[in-house]
């Protein structure tokens, strides 16, 4: 049984798009209609989910016309990818937090060893749901830091470059942030990184790279590779890599494979030690909702403690046993927690705990089910209103979906890219009270979050999306 129950179970080869027109058609409806919608919020099982998060209001938005909308009516918020929503216990928690601190004498000394959350031990109040999310060990886990950092430490770790084997792997228009860490990394170590980075591009006329490409360069080149460093789902285009299969094409070629999890810890399941993973980094503020610059999370597969030790010390990398004695001789304990650096920060632990309880009420399998269906929803009234053949509005302007269309290689997001100026787009939107991001040069990204996203909120998008066009294609903007 899914999510959505028996009527909704998917038949062999079935197509999402076709399994939308059959559980439509059951319903003596069209995809199209507004009643499906609320026919598909009405047998979703984790819609109640969405009653933990506080929604903002169209009146909450800074760039919303309120001539347009119903101030009070719930704000379009599909961009979840940047920044999840806050659980509404977060306040509870950090409060809590707030007020040991200041009841305790001493200056709230007393905090770190005593409370329902000690301040010394808070990161390991977290670590059992994080780690199941990922499918690690408890052992493999650790919370600290944020997520650049975090790439770093391992990379100074992991990235044991030779005059042979010098070079780093990554994906098409990698995250700033990580190329900027790997190519500082190459440096560090003495070599030019215009030699020792290489950026996979997809074939010509193509936006995402195919898996067998992928596969191929690596067991071609594999033996000048140190390091293959991808994003589980790549910010730019949403495209869902194929983990198991990446990773052990590199593992075979001697190379060190890494990932960056940030837009797929809590968006797609994940099974890291299984897939045998050497470490990975994401942070907790998109998808695991822990709010702007919520505490980082890092994996190390446990076959890696021995022979890759924390290359950058810290004191919270002392086995916890001994660490106060205060010896300054290191003694590593045997786990993740070794690569940790310094105190954690008890008040960034709240928002993720608020946020994990609620993931602890569901699964990633549950959450992944709902999450196709609703892309592809999107999906589907993309395609009929603004495709480029799409006859339906007569509207000069399109859209074309540049992430997959198979569902296994993306999560909850879809990248449009559109034949009018996309900001121009993004403009009309924003006045309509949807909230999603555009990345540059050409991309708006549009992700309904299975965890609290509704498919009344995909309809409403797509409505706001239809007026927008009709307002620019009129040369009427405000």
């Amino acid at each position: 049984m899914n999510y959505v129950g028996k009527a909704m179970l998917e038949q062999k080869d079935e197509t999402m798009k076709a399994k939308l027109e059959r559980i439509a058609q059951q319903q003596n409806l069209k995809v199209t209609d507004a009643e499906f919608a609320e026919f598909l919020d009405s047998v979703d099982e984790l819609s109640h989910f969405r009653k933990m998060f506080k929604y903002p209001k169209m009146s909450d938005l800074p760039k919303v016309d309120l001539n347009l909308v119903d101030a009070e009516s719930d704000a379009i918020y599909l961009c979840g990818n940047s920044l999840g929503l806050q659980p509404k216990d977060v306040q509870e928690y950090i409060s809590e937090e707030l007020d040991k601190w200041a009841k305790m004498y001493a200056r709230g000394v007393h905090g770190h060893t005593n409370g329902k959350m000690p301040w010394a031990k808070c990161d390991e109040f977290v670590l059992d749901t994080n780690a199941a999310l990922v499918g690690a060990k408890k052992c493999e886990i650790a919370v600290m830091n944020s997520l650049t950092i975090n790439l770093h430490l391992l990379m100074a770790a992991f990235y044991r470059p030779t005059s042979s084997r010098k070079k780093i792997l990554m994906e098409n228009k990698p995250f700033p942030s990580d190329f900027y860490a790997v190519h500082s990394q190459v440096r560090f170590h003495g070599f030019d990184p215009e030699e020792c980075v290489v950026v996979l591009q997809p074939r010509q006329n193509e936006h995402c790279l195919r898996t067998e490409d992928i596969l191929d360069y690596i067991s071609q080149n594999g033996q000048s590779i140190a390091l293959v460093l991808f994003s589980g789902v790549q910010y730019y285009t949403g495209q869902y890599f194929d983990i198991p299969s990446i990773t052990a094409c590199g593992k075979a070629q001697g190379c060190i494979v890494g990932w960056d999890l940030a837009h797929a810890a809590g968006n797609v399941p994940l099974n890291l030690h299984e897939w045998k993973v050497d470490f990975a980094a994401w942070c907790s503020y998109k998808y695991l909702n822990s709010g702007c610059g919520g505490l980082s999370i890092v994996f190390i597969h446990e076959n890696n403690f021995d022979s890759y030790p924390p290359a950058l010390w810290g004191w919270w990398g002392h086995e916890a046993e001994s660490r106060m004695e205060m010896t300054n001789e290191m003694k590593f304990p045997h786990d993740c927690s070794a690569y940790r650096i310094s105190h954690p920060p008890a008040l960034l632990v709240c928002p993720m705990i608020a946020s994990l309880k609620i993931y602890e009420k569901t699964s990633m399998q549950m959450l992944r089910q709902k999450s196709k269906l609703l892309t592809a929803y999107l999906e589907y009234l993309v395609n009929y209103y603004f495709g480029k053949m799409s006859t339906v509005l007569k509207n000069p302007i399109y859209c074309e979906v540049i992430t997959p269309q198979d569902p296994e290689q993306r999560g909850c997001q879809l990248s449009l890219k559109f034949s009018a100026n996309f900001s121009d787009v993004y403009d009309q939107l924003q006045k309509r009270g949807v909230v999603c991001d555009m990345r540059f040069p050409d991309v708006l990204r549009i992700t309904p979050v299975h965890i609290y996203n509704s498919f009344n909120d995909v309809r409403r998008f797509t409505e706001s999306l239809i007026d927008s066009f009709e307002q620019l294609s009129s040369g009427e903007q405000q």
